[in-house]
């Protein structure tokens, strides 16, 4: 599967989903959609855009995911957001109610990135080439 994107997917578990969903649009400008799940009536999930004409360059899709008996925040998967200038949204992190860890920094010839974490402390990334 070379030249392929082998993420196919991602999830963020949190504890209050409307308030985590209003976090992500906030910060990252877009809107998030019902995912319905037929198969287990304590799983709610809102869908991060998957159209690929939304999106400035194709990536994976992912939900937010509140599920009983899962915690949110303290895991070891760091998920990246693309963006035109990361210090644009990471403008957008506290006022939203999330926290900036790392102010934008360069990462090289590989652009720059922002961490910062969302109100469940989830820590994310966002990235962009400027």
């Amino acid at each position: 599967m070379q030249g392929v994107n082998p993420v196919g997917w991602f999830e963020i578990y949190v504890q209050d989903i409307d308030k985590a969903q209003k976090f992500y649009e906030t910060v990252l400008s877009i809107q998030m959609t019902d995912l319905p799940n037929p198969t287990d009536d304590d799983l709610t999930m809102k869908m991060f855009s998957s159209d690929e004409n939304t999106m400035t360059q194709t990536g994976a899709s992912g939900a937010l995911v509140r599920m009983a008996g899962f915690p949110s925040g303290g895991n070891s998967t760091l998920v990246y957001f693309i963006c035109g200038d990361c210090s644009v949204e990471e403008s957008r992190v506290e006022a939203a109610g999330g926290a900036i860890f790392k102010s934008k920094m360069s990462i090289g010839p590989h652009g720059f990135i922002s961490l910062c974490t969302d109100p469940d402390g989830n820590m994310f990334g966002l990235h962009s080439m400027s």
